[in-house]
């Protein structure tokens, strides 16, 4: 997994990934010189329950400490499988966050400062299918 984060930064367009799981030891690999590496148990659980979803809407989710407004919950949507979100309240500005599922794993995206949202979760998405093709 951690060679899928190297490829991943190396497109220039991120600037932080990490691979998650919804069980132990959730967190499977990350960038190192990031801030997704400390991925919490609980910031996972609430980012990948499958109920109770609309409430990520009103209430936000802290992702690595990092309160993150959503933007487009299609996690669990067949055929698209991503979600959208922008970090919040941070004096260097915000910053796009995909996420994108890939059949039991789940790659979190930070894009680089004035990436949009559209153009990295296309990436993202892109990438995924690139790795379901590894997989299989």
């Amino acid at each position: 997994w951690q060679d899928c984060i190297t490829l991943f930064l190396q497109t220039g367009m991120c600037c932080d990934a990490a691979i998650i799981t919804n069980s132990p030891p959730w967190l499977l690999a990350s960038y190192p010189e990031g801030n997704l590496f400390q991925l919490t148990q609980e910031e996972i659980q609430i980012l990948l329950a499958r109920e109770g979803r609309e409430k990520l809407f009103l209430q936000g989710i802290t992702l690595a400490g990092t309160k993150c407004l959503l933007i487009r919950d299609n996690l669990y949507t067949e055929g698209n499988n991503t979600m959208d979100l922008r970090t919040k309240g941070q004096s260097r500005g915000s910053q796009a966050v995909t996420v994108v599922q890939i059949e039991s794993v789940y790659l979190v995206v930070m894009g680089q400062k004035g990436t949009e949202g559209g153009p990295l979760n296309l990436k993202a998405f892109e990438m995924a299918g690139y790795i379901k093709e590894a997989i299989h």
